[in-house]
């Protein structure tokens, strides 16, 4: 018998329904929210992603999945363990802003700047139920908001400036490369 936790997931992209819409929220952790809770733990991890949102594998429920690591797509990103935020809420963000390169699983092949919070304090329910207040900073914070806007129906081109900001992977990686 296959094992539950480890099912690697679809990925929905830009063109599907969901990804436009706001979720719901999860009223109590059942069996199917720990479920996705793995599978999406696992299928971020599979496909070189740093964070993932419920919607972006078809479910519209308010989780999403903080886990950064180096990886091909971001070879700079911090290392952490994958982390569950449930419901979450944004309840301040500073006010200097940082502009820098983003991707999405749901988009891709292009990277475009995004302007966002360089560091963001934030609420919401681990996969244990309880509830954590935490502060996340620079590039994790980045991802944070990256995944609440999906929560919310909104991706990172709509938080662009400008669509000259916008380039293939290909090039994203050359622009890097230099760096």
């Amino acid at each position: 018998m296959r094992n539950k936790l480890s099912e690697l997931l679809q990925i929905t992209e830009l063109g599907n329904p969901i990804l436009r819409m706001k979720t719901n929220d999860i009223n109590k952790i059942e069996d199917f929210e720990k479920s996705l809770i793995g599978n999406m733990k696992f299928t971020v991890g599979k496909v070189s992603g740093v964070g993932l949102a419920a919607p972006q594998v078809n479910e519209s429920k308010s989780i999403f999945i903080i886990a950064s690591k180096p990886n091909t797509r971001y070879p700079n990103a911090p290392d952490m363990q994958p982390e569950a935020i449930i419901n979450p809420k944004i309840l301040s963000s500073s006010e200097e802003i940082v502009t820098d390169w983003e991707g999405c699983l749901s988009i891709p092949g292009l990277r475009g700047l995004v302007p966002r919070s360089k560091s963001i304090i934030a609420e919401y329910l681990n996969e244990n139920g309880e509830k954590v207040k935490k502060q996340f900073d620079d590039f994790v914070a980045r991802i944070f908001q990256h995944e609440f806007d999906h929560l919310e129906g909104i991706v990172f081109l709509d938080r662009m400036e400008s669509s000259n900001d916008l380039v293939t992977e290909r090039e994203y990686q050359q622009i890097i490369s230099k760096k």
